[in-house]
Order: C-alpha cells, then structure tokens, then sequence
C-alpha cells in the first residue's frame, strides 16, 4: 500500500475561539457582554487536503466487523466489497499452520462443543481438527458452516489482486514462516503488520521492508503519552501506521472533565500534527461508535484512517464528510 503521507510536512496548530458581546442600549445594559461557547477545536491538519476519499483507509474489524462471523473467508471477501482493509487475528495450530483466529480459545465461537474442549485454543488442535469446527453459527443460522481460514488461503484471493489489502494482528504466529507466506502469493506490498509490540514491527520490517505496519495503543491517555515518548526515542523506526484506540465515559476511566472521550481532543491534534510530519498515517478504533457525529469529530481533531466495527456507518460518515464544504 502506498503511504499517503510520504511528503514530510510541518504543520502549525490553531484554535480558533470566536466571541460575542452583548449589544448596549442606548440608555442602559440590558445585560453583561458575555463571551459566547468557543468553538470546538480543531486540527490545522484536515485528512480531506491530503488523501483523497477512495485513497482513504478503513480497517474491518476481524474481516468485516458485526457484519459477518469474524475471521473467515466470507468475511474477508465482504470486507473486501466494501472497499476496507480487512483485519485478520493471526494463530497458529498444533501442526505449524497459520490460521485466521481471534481468542484465545473456543468458548465464544465455537456452539456445541464440550466443556473441555471450550477451553482448548487453535494451539491446542491440529489443522484438520480445527477445520471440522463450525464458527459461524454462533453469529445467526444463516451463518452456520462457516470454517475457520488458512492464512495461505486468503493471501490466495489477494494474489495478482493488488486493491485487496489486509491487516495482519498477531497473536501467536512465528514472524518468519508467516513472511515466507506473504513473499510466496507475492502480497507484500499488500498487508499492513499489526502489533502493540515496537519491537515485532522491527522484526517485521526487516524480513518484509515492502509492507507497511501498524502499532497500536490502548490505555489510559498517558499511558499513551508513555509511549509516544518512547518512539520517539527510536525516531518512530519500522512504523508507518499508528492506530490510538478511543474510549468513551462509561468505557473508559479517564475521561477528562469536558471531553468526549479519552485520549482528549488536545492529545489527538497534538499526535496528529507530529504524526502527519514524520508520514505515519494516523488512525483510531472509536469503540462502539455508530454515529457519523463521532467520526466527523475525530477527522475535525486530525485523525486519517478508522477501524471499526460498524464498516457501513464508518464508510457513510466518511463520504459525506467528504462532500461537505470546508468551514
């Protein structure tokens, strides 16, 4: 995938904070001059002016978010019609093959299975006993059958396909085999390495210097603070995505007085300002958002790119942002 912030820039932040005052009559104040509500912040750095919209990055969330069983090739495919990066939860089995999962074992998405094998996980099975499991009809009965992916399988339907991306979250998978599996299809310019460990994404990058790769955050705002200063003491090397997860009151704990979430607005513009200099895409996961007011607000405050869960909303809320005037 083409990085769309190749270009180095260098961006000033402005606020702008517009007051009223009240009108006197000619004899007496009717009132105080009173300074209206400032206007919401936001970024000097609008994704609009620097990425076009089909150029625009939307991560499914495990394939193709709520709208499919996750982690599977239907899932995949539909994520794919829609225009988004699909993101694959990467395990490997018992006998050495790389799979499409997410948990840690089978309780979830598993039905009808015995207690103890609930408790098993894709490290537990080989790859013919895990393709026997159903991990669809947990989703709806029209879902029913739906198998777990191999990973060599869906690089497949990406081969000679070169709008088909996908986001690759490790889990449990060894760095190498699964590089020698994306050099084979000849895909590596198509997946984006995900991981909250720096030090992966390194390793990645060495044995596939042509993908690109996302770190990801979670956490409090200042553990998030924690860790933008320690990237920068590496000159943020091997990254070229960095995804901030946003939380919600009620979510999150941390939530400041005024604020709409966490990390704050300020954060968010301040990050985007530094990221979009050094050409590091930024995204989000906005936790639970279906509403294009929340994803309006996050492109306001500098943010480029979304995961989510609802791909449907988040690509509407994009379009028309994009179709909406400059203010």
């Amino acid at each position: 995938m083409s990085n769309p912030y190749r270009m180095k820039r260098t961006i000033g932040l402005s606020l702008a904070l517009t007051f009223s005052v009240g009108t006197l009559s000619s004899q007496t104040p009717t009132s105080s001059p009173q300074a209206a509500e400032p206007a919401p912040p936001r970024s000097a750095w609008n994704v609009r002016d620097h990425i076009s919209l089909v150029q625009f990055v939307i991560q499914s969330h495990r394939g193709a978010g709520e709208l499919a069983p996750e982690n599977t090739l239907e899932a995949f495919e539909l994520g794919w019609k829609l225009g988004t990066y699909p993101e694959a939860d990467l395990r490997t089995t018992k006998d050495g093959v790389i799979v499409a999962f997410h948990d840690d074992d089978f309780s979830r998405v598993v039905k009808g299975i015995s207690p103890e094998k609930a408790k098993q996980g894709v490290a537990d099975v080989t790859f013919a006993e895990l393709s026997r499991l159903d991990v669809g009809a947990w989703k709806g009965d029209q879902f029913a059958g739906r198998k777990v992916s191999r990973m060599t399988e869906v690089f497949a339907r990406m081969k000679n396909r070169p709008e088909r991306h996908l986001y690759l979250d490790i889990k449990n998978v060894d760095l190498t085999q699964l590089a020698g599996e994306v050099k084979e299809a000849g895909v590596q310019r198509q997946v984006v390495l995900a991981s909250s460990k720096h030090a992966t994404l390194r390793e990645w990058k060495a044995l596939v210097p042509e993908a690109d790769t996302l770190l990801w955050m979670g956490g409090t705002e200042e553990a998030k603070r924690a860790q933008i200063a320690a990237l920068r003491r590496s000159n943020f090397a091997g990254i070229t995505q960095l995804q901030a997860h946003v939380r919600f009151p009620g979510d999150a704990k941390d939530v400041k007085a005024g604020e709409p979430f966490s990390p704050s607005r300020a954060f968010l513009i301040e990050l985007s300002r530094e990221l979009a200099g050094r050409g590091i895409l930024f995204q989000t996961l906005p936790y639970g958002a279906t509403n294009a007011a929340t994803y309006w607000q996050l492109m306001d405050l500098g943010l480029a790119s979304f995961a989510t869960d609802h791909p449907e909303v988040t690509l509407q809320a994009v379009r028309d942002y994009y179709a909406q005037p400059r203010p």
